[in-house]
């Protein structure tokens, strides 16, 4: 065993010891190459996590889920005594959904399908779509680059452009009628922003069109039958100058203020409230659209579609307008206009309630005096301009009462022409100054004293007349007499809500027109509008306070059946101002308004109004006024009834009449106080 062991020993000690093992140097310079490419992958990507992580999320969520609108019906309009003025007619329509990153040619090749069902109108095609559609298809495009000259280096887009200007000026270029309807129908398709619906086709679809389209959905992607709604006017569009108009969606937004309807969330296409009501009210009534959650995945295939809100249909306007009282407000307006002749340019009324500033009634028209014809304008109430006269006396009266010049106690002056620098002016039954009579306030209202209402004036701006002096009052006496105007709401505008309103026009205050500080006192110089002066009324009828004209009585929802539901919110009376006078100085006004009509004197200008029950107090308005160079007169009236507890007001205007006219305006009264005691109230129902 010994002798054994040492031979082993020795041969290992002849062999160099036991073998160790060994790897190839080319395998370890492998393994540290893979180490460090990984290392540079790792580093990579923790540069991009720590630099751009939180962009990358962000746009993997916002090309991930994107969210689908469509539009939902408006509210309607309805009257006082809910009659519906405005409603929604639903039409079977075809819509186009462009889906996310569709390409030109997709929306080619869906046009050319779609039009083979389906008829659109080509009216609106410009030649610059029938050329977009042309060259879309790939084939032509090549055609048409073929034939142009000097287009090595440039690029497809100047390439286009270059084939765009051939086409247009190429007269010979014309689509066929088939080409022209599949045009249309891209054009719509190619104006519509990714995942918004555009009607392709949105009224008079046929029962043909609908079965043949819906028969191959599945080889348009996008395209549906759904349904669109126009605005209807069931009872007529007598009050369409009030209610206003919606865009349709052909018009789309209107120019002026698209970037403001963008930023609200509007679509290009969709239909909006273009004037007055519609527009005014256009946040209640054009609803809540719906909206559908759209997933898109990473190849712009959408994966997944979850309705997140049904939309709401817009909320209902109800009006403190009796449309049949409208209709026949009209047409007595219209019927006193066409019966004017001479050089009338319009009749305009206004019927208020004096303790809410509702407006039952608001109707006007003009009249073209050298064709005779006659056009409605209601909404020349609110914005013509007319100098009405002495209708405005109650204001000036009113004033000067308020400024301490007169009393309810000591209010006597002498009725006399007034002869300053020269020019001789007067009351309308004392031109030469045989009838020079003592009236006091109320008296001066009943007899229409100019020459009362000229002492005032000059009371007011501390001026001490002297007859055949010149005036040399200052031109404050202009801002004093608009001062107490305005209270009443003369010169101002009145809150109406409607847009468009003017606020009157004012005649120059410079001290070369002092003269014509006397005319304002009596209604012969500033122009007013007839709302302006149913508020001033409506302002001395309640007692004081200046209220608001409104049109919209309350705001309404939709019951399950489609028919006016529960009030959301009623249209309180806003009070602008009260006026600071007490009951002994408003009881006079008062008394000289009753007087117009009922007084003694036989001065008085209202008396052919004494038969109206119940009884009514006034002021009529007689302005000496010029049409084209020629004389003319302009008639007024303001009242309100009944005279004790006061429930209705009414005023009116008649501008540029014939010189002989005297009662146009009271004929017409007349019959407006005989039309609302028989078809907006009963006169049953009140105290007289």
């Amino acid at each position: 065993m010994k002798n054994f062991y040492n031979r082993v020993s020795n041969r290992n000690r002849r062999s160099g010891g036991p073998q160790k093992s060994q790897i190839p140097f080319r395998l370890n310079f492998l393994f540290i190459i893979v180490a460090l490419l990984f290392a540079a992958l790792i580093g990579q990507l923790a540069y991009l996590q720590v630099m751009y992580g939180s962009k990358f999320k962000a746009e993997v969520n916002s090309t991930d889920t994107t969210i689908e609108t469509t539009n939902v019906q408006r509210g309607m309009v309805y009257d006082s005594t809910g009659k519906v003025l405005v409603g929604n007619k639903a039409h079977q329509a075809i819509s186009y959904t462009k889906g996310v990153n569709v390409l030109s040619t997709s929306m080619y090749d869906i046009a050319n399908k779609l039009g083979q069902y389906l008829t659109v109108s080509t009216s609106s095609l410009t030649p610059r779509q029938s050329i977009d559609y042309y060259l879309t298809d790939q084939k032509r495009l090549k055609a048409v680059e073929s034939q142009l000259s000097g287009t090595k280096g440039l690029t497809e887009t100047q390439l286009y452009d270059k084939a765009l200007s051939h086409l247009e000026n190429d007269s010979s270029f014309k689509l066929t009628p088939k080409q022209k309807n599949a045009a249309a129908i891209f054009a719509k398709m190619s104006g519509a922003y990714a995942l918004s619906t555009t009607y392709i086709k949105d009224s008079d679809v046929s029962s043909t069109e609908i079965a043949q389209i819906g028969e191959h959905l599945s080889e348009m992607p996008g395209v549906q039958v759904g349904t669109s709604w126009s605005r209807d006017y069931p009872n007529g569009k007598s009050m369409n100058s009030i209610i206003g108009t919606v865009s349709s969606e052909k018009t789309g937004l209107p120019s002026d203020r698209v970037n403001e309807l963008l930023a609200q969330g509007y679509s290009r296409n969709d239909s909006v409230g273009q004037s007055y009501l519609e527009q005014e009210y256009e946040p209640v009534l054009r609803g809540t659209k719906a909206e559908k959650q759209v997933e898109v995945a990473g190849n712009n295939t959408v994966t997944k579609e979850v309705k997140k809100y049904g939309g709401q249909k817009g909320d209902n306007l109800q009006l403190t307008i009796n449309s049949k009282f409208q209709s026949k407000l009209q047409s007595l307006v219209k019927s006193a206009e066409s019966g004017a002749g001479g050089s009338s340019t319009g009749t305009y009324a206004v019927v208020m309630n004096p303790n809410t500033g509702g407006v039952i009634g608001m109707a006007g028209v003009d009249r073209d005096p050298s064709t005779g014809k006659v056009t409605d304008n209601a909404l020349g109430t609110i914005n013509s301009d007319i100098v009405m006269g002495s209708v405005v006396k109650g204001a000036m009266v009113s004033g000067a009462l308020m400024d301490g010049v007169i009393t309810p106690t000591n209010s006597t002056l002498t009725d006399m022409p007034i002869t300053v620098g020269g020019v001789k002016k007067s009351s309308w039954f004392n031109h030469g100054g045989g009838s020079n009579i003592a009236v006091n306030a109320a008296g001066a209202l009943e007899v229409s004293s100019n020459s009362y209402m000229m002492q005032l004036a000059m009371k007011e701006a501390g001026f001490h007349y002297s007859s055949g002096a010149a005036l040399t009052m200052s031109t404050k006496a202009f801002d004093i007499e608009r001062g107490y105007f305005k209270q009443f709401g003369l010169g101002v505008k009145t809150g109406i809500d409607l847009p468009g309103e003017s606020s009157g026009l004012e005649g120059s205050s410079s001290f070369a027109h002092i003269g014509n500080a006397l005319d304002l006192s009596f209604g012969n110089y500033d122009a007013y509008t007839v709302m302006q002066v149913a508020q001033y009324m409506s302002t001395i009828a309640n007692g004081g306070t200046r209220i608001a004209p409104h049109v919209v009585q309350s705001i309404r929802g939709t019951t399950s059946d489609g028919k006016l539901g529960a009030i959301k919110s009623t249209v309180e009376p806003k009070v602008l101002n009260t006026i600071n006078m007490t009951t002994a100085q408003k009881n006079l006004v008062k008394e000289g308004l009753y007087d117009v009509v009922h007084g003694s004197n036989t001065y008085k200008t209202g008396g052919m109004m004494s038969s109206i029950s119940p009884k009514i107090s006034a002021k009529t308005g007689t302005a000496q006024t010029y049409y084209k160079g020629n004389e003319t007169v302009t008639l007024s009236l303001a009242s309100y009834a009944p005279s004790t507890k006061p429930q209705v007001v009414v005023a009116l205007a008649m501008p540029n009449l014939g010189v002989n006219a005297e009662s146009n305006n009271m004929a017409l009264a007349k019959q407006i106080y005989s039309a609302y005691w028989k078809m907006v109230q009963s006169t049953s129902t009140i105290d007289q």
